[in-house]
């Protein structure tokens, strides 16, 4: 009978403790990033009152007698398993899928480290990104002042360096064009001035003996050009295609510089050959003189003038449409450009490579392009996560720089960690040494602008609790009826 009571009491502990993570499940049923627990129970030490003997040719074996001694908690298992990520709108906020954690550490150089599936991170007052609520420091790998991301290096806290938090000007070294330029473009059959007298090829408007033209096309149609300026006008030529493209000098001003794209008669190359030039646009200068060909005079937002000189360059296209031949990298100079560097002491004006190598040459519509290198200067506006754990800084200049990445961590055993409370983890005995590495190298899942949740299970829950509460009452009834019986023993003697 004593015996009885004591497995009915073990009983009762042990439902006890289930009871008691079952609760606490429940209570973290909307803790971001709890994973819940579950116990296992196994029966306890038997008394063998009579062993078991084999068979023998006469008679038969016998099994065992044994008699439990009640019940006790086998193991309380850590389920790992992913919840589901709920959006939040904040920038900062992670949230991750598979078999990993994010690294966190109290100090900025990430010697401790814990480890959370709480994703909840912040800028603090000093750009260190950090869990608010604790001020730990997430681990990662910090950009260099170029934007480049080393994640071999030692991880260590993210911190977005003072360096970092603006952007210098930077002088465009190369302008690209790329697209295509329309190979049934239509030619100038002839041209009349502003009083119908035929005008000869070439023909300048210079606004006195020529004030316009009147150009009639290939295709029939006619169009009238008034613009003053020593661009030459020649029968057999397409009429310009006028583009802009960007230039910034050293201390981030901002030159239009336009371009024009002329097809001319492709002349001695090989049947379905042709042929174009580029060229800058000429103007006039600040005195209200014709620019010479090849020159442009830009008058900028402030008053100033700026000079723009570049040759002109042919460029020629074999039957397939492709760029085969030309001057396709000309230099393009620019006066009162803030300055050229390279020499010791600094010039009044500067650069630019001007890349037309990568332009095409098809029937149909004109989608030239420049793109360009450069950029003025900027501060940082906001900071974005993508799905490789990568921090990007946009600027109020437009641009967009690394900053950091987010480092994470794998264990062969990642159930086996230790609870530290407050949502984090750290390596015990049985999980395994933490392999750091980043998102994709682990193939892990990240969402930025997200959170997990808790994956309790709470009908799981509530059905637990019944089981344990049930079970909990019927070991209590063994020691009731248990009781009862040890007072009819006692009663006996009276």
């Amino acid at each position: 009978m004593m015996r009885s009571l004591f497995s009915g009491v073990s009983g009762l502990k042990s439902h006890q403790t289930r009871m008691d993570v079952i609760g606490n499940n429940i209570a973290n049923v909307n803790t971001i990033g709890f994973k819940s627990s579950r116990v296992t129970f196994a029966d306890t030490l038997y008394q063998t009152s009579a062993g078991a003997s084999a068979p023998t040719a006469t008679i038969g074996g016998t099994n065992p007698k044994q008699i439990g001694l009640g019940v006790g908690v086998a193991s309380i298992d850590l389920l790992f398993g992913d919840a589901s990520p709920q959006a939040t709108g904040k920038n900062t906020d992670l949230a991750l899928s598979g078999n990993g954690l994010f690294v966190l550490s109290p100090d900025q150089d990430g010697k401790d480290k814990y480890y959370t599936r709480a994703g909840n991170f912040s800028f603090d007052a000093n750009y260190n990104y950090v869990v608010p609520g604790s001020g730990y420091h997430v681990v990662g790998w910090n950009a260099d002042d170029n934007g480049s991301i080393k994640t071999m290096d030692t991880p260590t806290g993210i911190k977005i360096k003072d360096t970092m938090r603006s952007m210098g000007a930077k002088a465009t070294t190369t302008v690209s064009y790329k697209g295509n330029m329309n190979s049934s473009v239509p030619t100038i059959v002839s041209m009349t001035d502003q009083s119908g007298a035929n005008a000869a090829s070439p023909a300048t408007i210079d606004g006195t003996t020529i004030k316009s033209l009147r150009l009639k096309l290939s295709d029939g149609t006619t169009q009238t050009v008034t613009a003053k300026s020593s661009y030459e006008y020649k029968t057999g030529n397409s009429l310009p295609i006028t583009t802009i493209a960007n230039v910034y000098d050293s201390l981030g001003n901002l030159h239009k510089v336009p371009f024009l794209f002329t097809k001319v008669p492709s002349g001695a190359l090989p049947l379905g050959y042709d042929k174009w030039e580029v060229s800058v646009s000429p103007g006039v200068d600040s005195g209200g003189t014709l620019d010479p060909v090849g020159t442009c005079s830009i008058k900028e937002d402030d008053g100033s003038w700026t000079t723009v000189s570049m040759g002109t360059q042919t460029l020629e296209f074999n039957y397939d449409g492709k760029y085969i031949n030309g001057s396709g990298s000309p230099t393009l100079a620019l006066t009162n450009g803030a300055g050229s560097s390279g020499t010791p002491t600094p010039l009044a004006s500067m650069t630019a490579t001007v890349d037309l190598t990568s332009l095409t040459q098809y029937s149909g519509s004109d989608t030239i392009k420049a793109d360009y290198d450069g950029h003025a200067a900027g501060t940082l506006k906001e900071i974005n996560t993508d799905q490789s754990g990568i921090l990007t800084g946009t600027y109020t200049n437009g641009e967009k720089r690394s900053l950091a990445q987010i480092a994470v961590a794998q264990f062969d055993n990642a159930p086996g960690l230790t609870k530290a409370g407050a949502n984090l983890y750290t390596e015990s005995n049985n999980s395994g040494t933490a392999n750091i590495k980043s998102v994709n190298a682990l193939g892990l899942t990240l969402t930025p602008s997200a959170l997990e949740m808790s994956n309790v299970d709470i009908a799981n829950e509530f059905a637990d609790m019944v089981v344990t509460q049930r079970g909990f009452q019927s070991n209590s009834k063994i020691i009731t009826v248990g009781d009862e019986m040890l007072e009819t023993v006692i009663n006996m003697k009276r």
